[in-house]
């Protein structure tokens, strides 16, 4: 078996104290870093690096490390989740990368997600807009009812599905030129207004959720594209349709 190739590379990292500070760039190197780790495991030898020359190390986020939280979420050489399609930042593999390469690492960048430290964001504003209708009320006197007993067409349940594999790791947001939010909007609201279950409260939700959504600063959609083709788990475009769908028709309503 060939033994796996290891890089020497140049980071350019953002570094900054917190909010109210002003940040910048730091240059750093590595070497010897195997073509199979992760991008992750690649930060993680940077940092024992600079903490064994009693430097402070690198803040960034990260939790389950299997595409799945969302929360390691990093700007990459200009692309959400770095040079791969398809995947969150803890499953890019160093392979990506050529030997002696130079490497730009930034957090996101949105007015609706301040800075908390270096490569962490505060992303709080996506779990106000939840809070706002991202719920559907249950009466849950008496006995529950069967998982079954409401029929959902497959094509429905499908869809539902697709819009729920969303988690909220915010690349719509950090690749889009007017840092909008409605594929996450879009995705949130679709995953319910799909499903009966979700339709007693569909008007209330989308009116609650954009409204929040434009409460928190995220800009407004122009159609460009970006988020559906940075999203790691390939949220369509037509989510957003839908929401401005429901949005116009519990409007109208409304009036």
């Amino acid at each position: 078996m060939n033994a796996q190739k290891t890089l020497h590379l140049t980071l350019k990292i953002w570094r900054q104290k917190n909010r109210s500070t002003k940040g910048k760039f730091e240059t750093y190197v590595v070497s010897d870093i195997s073509t199979g780790a992760s991008f992750l495991e690649m930060l993680d030898i940077l940092n024992e690096q600079l903490i064994n020359q009693d430097k402070e190390p690198i803040a960034f986020d990260h939790d389950c490390r299997e595409g799945i939280c969302g929360t390691c979420s990093l700007y990459i050489n200009g692309r959400a989740h770095g040079p791969d399609n398809g995947i969150t930042t803890c499953q890019l593999h160093m392979r990506m990368f050529t030997d002696g390469q130079t490497i730009v690492i930034e957090p996101w960048r949105s007015i609706a997600f301040p800075v908390i430290k270096d490569l962490i964001t505060d992303r709080s504003a996506f779990d106000r807009i939840m809070a706002a209708g991202g719920f559907i009320s249950v009466n849950t006197s008496g006995s529950t009812l069967d998982a079954n007993a409401i029929a959902v067409p497959k094509e429905d349940a499908d869809k539902s599905m697709d819009a729920a594999s969303c988690i909220s790791c915010g690349a719509c947001v950090a690749c889009c030129p007017n840092g909008a939010a409605m594929l996450f909007v879009g995705a949130k609201v679709s995953h319910f207004a799909l499903l009966p279950q979700g339709r007693v409260e569909a008007k209330r939700r989308v009116l609650n959720m954009v409204k929040a959504m434009d409460e928190e600063g995220f800009g407004n959609c122009s159609v460009i594209g970006a988020c559906e083709v940075e999203c790691p788990k390939n949220i369509s475009l037509d989510n957003i349709a839908r929401m401005n769908k429901e949005y116009i028709s519990a409007w109208l309503d409304k009036k």
